[in-house]
């Protein structure tokens, strides 16, 4: 399967190659420590007329504002080329819109290569001093009530104080066959790479490094995409590492139409954001190493192999928060390791996370159907969390072949034994008091469990209770496990079972 994948990266990659004439940038004006903006945007606009081409950067530090990358351009930065952004918030304004330092709309054929980097100087809009901190949750429901985030504390974890807006970093919105190879991309003050509406999305040997203190700086975030292939990425990230959600541009509002899809040439036609292979890669997340959800269109198809997620808030992440359903998603030798962190972070220390609960008011979630989990081992500060809801159960959800290993953190007795559900509707579920299984399941239909090895730490505190708890389970399915309840938790049981039609 390994060689299958890389022969299909390879076959990718020779499809998406440009084979045209080079323009060096330093040809058009640019020069070295300097805004150039302009001269690296004149030989792009003159590669794409041509037909095609590498607009090279070569080796040294140019610093630019935003940069509109158009079809058949192959943006090519040489060993030892830096690409430093501005921290003139002035240089990313094109037609009076807030860019980053990459954009592409309505283009096929392109993308950013080479072994290069691409610095987004994100710490320049951020007081790490501060930090940043919104009503969000009801403390009350917490287990330590006031305790919570106690206030007037300086969370070393962050995130830090955002004090400039800007623009996502590299951009690609209705496009096709969008390559990102070789380069580095470091310090961006919000998602390292968004692809929104792409159909054919080539990454490979990317190589992402972002503050860990600064919020919503996400890896690869690739939002109602398909036909995407990711391999042998380093990612550091303070958000989510690797990412599919459902999204339409705005985000926020319930609901989508064909509208903004029909009118670009190119890019995602579907309802769907599908057919995604990750493989080969390395993670560190200040939210989920792995995220599928949220989102108003429809996800599917998802496969993910051979990935190591590190000191990570959560390892993998999947969640209907919207109407739309999440299904058909394979994980497949994985290693996690999750703790909890201080501060504002989404996530509990969870390595494997699921839940169905809408984050409009009003609003029913989706369903989570048929996912499998293959050969996970994990370490973990909380236990594998499996959150249906009674008007949106789940479908068919598998363990096969997994081990969790529950240990006590620095962080434990201030954040733990609760769950974490947010974006979630009605504010009381954002964050709730709850005692912690190694497997909590609720409101599933079919669910299997086999071969599930857990250990618990013997420091543990006794909100950390049975091996296997399952409330308004159908169909439960445990066969082979290997495990015990928290010792030091008197009358925990080993397997807890509650209004569930259960077959050992």
């Amino acid at each position: 399967m390994k060689n299958l994948s890389l022969s299909l990266a390879l076959t990718c990659l020779i499809a998406f190659q440009i084979s045209a004439l080079d323009y060096n940038i330093l040809d058009y004006g640019a020069e070295k420590d300097k805004l150039s903006t302009a001269a690296i945007q004149k030989a792009v606009d003159l590669c794409t007329s041509n037909g095609g081409g590498k607009v090279i950067v070569p080796t040294g530090t140019f610093i630019t504002g935003s940069i509109i990358l158009k079809s058949n351009v192959n943006l090519y930065l040489e060993n030892g080329a830096i690409l430093l952004g501005s921290t003139d918030i002035q240089d990313y304004k094109v037609s009076g819109v807030k860019r980053g330092i990459i954009f592409a709309e309505d283009a096929i054929n392109l993308g950013v290569s080479g072994l290069g980097t691409i610095d987004a100087n994100g710490d320049s809009f951020y007081d790490l001093t501060k930090n940043h901190t919104y009503e969000e949750f009801n403390k009350n429901k917490t287990r330590q009530k006031e305790r919570y985030m106690a206030e007037g504390t300086f969370f070393t974890d962050g995130p830090a104080k955002r004090t400039i807006d800007i623009a996502m970093t590299l951009v690609f919105f209705h496009c096709n066959k969008v390559f990102i190879n070789g380069i580095t991309i470091k310090n961006t003050p919000l998602w390292a790479t968004r692809f929104g509406y792409c159909d054919g999305v080539l990454i490979d040997g990317v190589n992402i490094q972002n503050n860990l203190l600064i919020p919503n700086s996400d890896g690869i975030h690739c939002t109602t995409s398909r036909n995407i292939l990711i391999s042998n990425c380093n990612i550091v990230a303070g958000d989510d590492a690797i990412v599919l959600t459902g999204f339409t541009r705005d985000e926020e509002t319930p609901g989508f139409n064909s509208t903004e899809q029909d009118k670009h040439k190119y890019g995602n036609k579907t309802i769907y954001g599908e057919n995604m292979t990750v493989i080969n890669c390395l993670l560190k997340s200040r939210s989920s190493g792995i995220r599928i959800g949220y989102g108003q269109h429809p996800i599917r198809r998802c496969t993910f192999s051979n990935i190591v997620i590190y000191d990570s808030h959560r390892g993998i992440g999947i969640f209907a928060h919207d109407a739309s359903d999440i299904e058909e998603l394979v994980f497949s030798n994985i290693t996690i390791e999750t703790r909890l962190h201080n501060g504002q972070w989404w996530g509990h220390g969870e390595p494997i996370h699921l839940s169905c609960i809408s984050r409009f008011e009003g609003k029913l979630a989706g369903q989570i159907k048929n996912v499998q989990f293959n050969n996970i081992v994990s370490t973990g500060e909380q236990g594998i969390l499996v959150f249906g809801q009674k008007e949106s159960p789940m479908e068919n959800i598998e363990f096969n072949n997994v081990q969790l290993r529950m240990r006590k953190g620095k962080e434990t007795m201030g954040y733990g034994g609760n769950f974490d559900l947010r974006p979630a509707t009605p504010k009381d579920m954002q964050i709730f008091e709850h005692d912690i299984s190694g497997i909590y399941a609720q409101y599933v239909n079919n669910l299997s469990i086999r071969g599930f090895s857990l250990k618990w730490n013997n420091d543990l505190p006794t909100f950390f209770t049975h091996g296997i708890e399952c409330v308004e389970v159908k169909d439960l399915l445990i066969n082979d496990f290997f495990g015990t309840s928290n010792p030091n938790s008197v009358g925990s049981k080993k397997i807890q079972i509650q209004n569930s039609s259960y077959r050992k």
